[in-house]
């Protein structure tokens, strides 16, 4: 089998960046077991509840749904389990300090295999309030209508020109 080799994204948390500042992002290793590999590479898994807690100097990933393989055995692991993040200390330290800050979180943003390896981007992020939401969807809707008129006339003068 050949070596694989650039990205393939398992699993995207869409909604993070709508519910969070992303201040920081980082990119780090997973220790999994063989049948969460082989879930993951069927391109199965959910990180909508996830979050990254900090426990004496390891950078733990909780509330990950990796769903069972189904051509698994006994040796199958539990869904939702924690699992380990590689990180280098410093990263760790770094990232510790500023999630103690209040209304930090570190937050699971895409996972993907990246040449063969299972990846995880983590972010450190700040919690949006109610309105800093609605202020962001506005302004997505607004780009939204710029585009369409811009295209909108664009289209008028490719007509007329025509």
């Amino acid at each position: 089998m050949a070596k694989e080799t650039g990205r393939k994204l398992v699993a995207q948390h869409k909604k993070a960046r709508h519910d969070y500042h992303i201040l920081d992002t980082y990119e780090c290793g997973l220790v999994l077991t063989g049948t969460e590999v082989k879930s993951l590479r069927q391109g199965r898994a959910s990180l909508v509840d996830g979050f990254v807690q900090i426990d004496n100097g390891e950078a733990w990933l909780h509330n990950v749904h990796v769903p069972e393989y189904t051509q698994g055995t006994w040796t199958n692991h539990s869904a939702r389990r924690k699992r380990k993040l590689l990180m280098h200390r410093a990263e760790i330290d770094k990232l510790e300090s500023k999630a103690n800050e209040s209304g930090h979180t570190i937050v699971p943003l895409a996972l993907y295999f990246k040449d063969g390896r299972a990846k995880v981007e983590i972010a450190l992020a700040k919690g949006k309030k109610e309105y800093d939401k609605r202020q962001t969807l506005r302004e997505k809707q607004d780009t939204r209508e710029t585009n369409r008129a811009v295209a909108a006339v664009r289209r008028q003068q490719r007509s007329q020109h025509g």
